[in-house]
């Protein structure tokens, strides 16, 4: 199995005391600060914009792991790139010329990514899975944070695995939405290698040793 990698999501962090928690997450066992942008279009709701990206750039250590949750991502993938992210992944569900997308994208110099909505087959990715450095499977349907995690993600991400194993081996299977201790060691051997992780790290009492378990269930 390749490396387990964890990207917590910051949606879940304490904005009076962003820095504070940045900072705990560069002295963690985390990959990547996993960064959601939401436009209140796209999703029901709208969460920050790159005023506060710009804040979070400053004291990042870990790469940035954009996650754009909005109708029209093509204008705002440069300011991401300027705003730190090393990672930007756009929905398939919102990008209507998703291959000129990614393309943008790597001329950026980022990983590209793509979303998949839970209602969303993989088999929509069959075209351009070899284009990917990641597929975000939503295993919540986007717009908040502390939802439930719908089992059926386990399906998508074994599926998922198989189509790239044979096109894009070196994929990164990204799962977002209500993961936790209780689902990540599974989440892992159907196919997932990298993990986010919101409420499940910021809400406990130690999040780096979270973060830690969560490598290693």
């Amino acid at each position: 199995m390749s490396k387990r990698l964890i990207s917590p999501s910051v949606l879940a962090a304490d904005f009076g005391n962003i820095q504070r928690d940045i900072e705990m997450l560069n002295q963690s066992e985390a990959d990547y600060i996993h960064i959601d942008i939401m436009d209140g279009v796209f999703v029901p709701n709208i969460s920050f914009g790159f005023s506060v990206t710009s804040v979070i750039q400053q004291y990042a250590t870990k790469p940035l792991d954009f996650h754009l949750m909005i109708a029209d991502p093509n204008p705002y993938l440069k300011t991401c790139r300027e705003s730190g992210a090393e990672v930007i992944t756009v929905h398939s569900e919102g990008s209507s010329h998703l291959h000129r997308t990614i393309h943008a994208v790597k001329d950026l110099g980022a990983k590209a990514g793509v979303a998949l909505n839970p209602h969303s087959p993989v088999s929509t990715l069959k075209d351009i899975v070899q284009d990917l450095d990641l597929v975000l499977i939503m295993s919540v349907n986007p717009g908040f944070g502390g939802q439930h995690f719908i089992p059926n993600t386990y399906k998508k991400v074994k599926e998922l695995r198989a189509m790239a194993d044979s096109i894009q081996p070196e994929l990164i299977i990204e799962v977002d939405g209500g993961v936790n201790l209780d689902n990540a060691k599974q989440l892992y051997e159907v196919g997932a290698n990298m993990l986010v992780a919101g409420s499940a790290v910021f809400g406990t009492e130690d999040p780096a040793y979270t973060i830690s378990k969560l490598k290693s269930v």
